[in-house]
C-alpha cells in the first residue's frame, strides 16, 4: 500500500519505537495533546455505532477532509484520534484514495495488542470516515 507523505510521516514518527506496548503508550500520550471534541459533536448524530465505547467522529466544517474524533475511553480516544489524523488531509482529492484496507493501527503493529471488539470498533470508525468523505 502506498501512503501519502503525510501519512508516512505519521507512521514513521511512531514506528521508531521498537516495543509495541511503548508505541501504544506514545499513541495515548499523543492524543492527550489533542483538544477534546466540542460538546455539540458529542451527540447521537455523530456517534459511531459498532464501538463498545462511546465514539464520535466528525468532519471539519472548514476543510472537507479533516476529521476529528473522541471517545469516553482514553485508549479508544487515542486510537480514534490516530485514525482521524491518519486520514485527514486538507486536499479534498485525497478523499478518493481513502482505502478500506488502510489501517494505521495495523501499520504500527498495534492491532494484535488490542481486543477484537476494539479492532471491530476501529473498522466502524474507518467506515464512518468513508461515509463522511462521500458526503462532501
Amino acid at each position: 500500500m502506498t501512503l501519502s507523505p503525510r501519512q508516512q510521516d505519521l507512521i514513521d514518527g511512531l514506528q521508531f519505537i521498537e516495543d509495541a506496548q511503548e508505541r501504544l503508550t506514545a499513541v495515548v500520550e499523543r492524543a492527550r495533546s489533542s483538544p477534546p471534541l466540542d460538546e455539540r459533536f458529542r451527540t447521537d448524530d455523530f456517534r459511531v455505532h459498532g464501538c463498545q465505547s462511546r465514539v464520535w467522529v466528525t468532519r471539519s466544517e472548514l476543510a472537507s477532509a479533516v476529521f476529528r474524533g473522541d471517545s469516553d475511553s482514553p485508549l479508544v480516544r487515542a486510537l480514534v484520534v490516530l485514525t482521524c489524523d491518519f486520514f485527514s488531509d486538507p486536499d479534498p482529492a485525497a478523499l478518493a484514495s481513502l482505502r478500506a484496507d488502510a489501517d494505521p493501527v495495523a501499520l504500527l503493529g498495534l492491532d494484535s495488542h488490542i481486543s477484537g471488539t476494539r479492532r471491530a470498533g476501529l473498522a466502524a470508525v474507518r467506515a464512518r470516515l468513508r461515509e463522511l468523505s462521500a458526503a462532501s
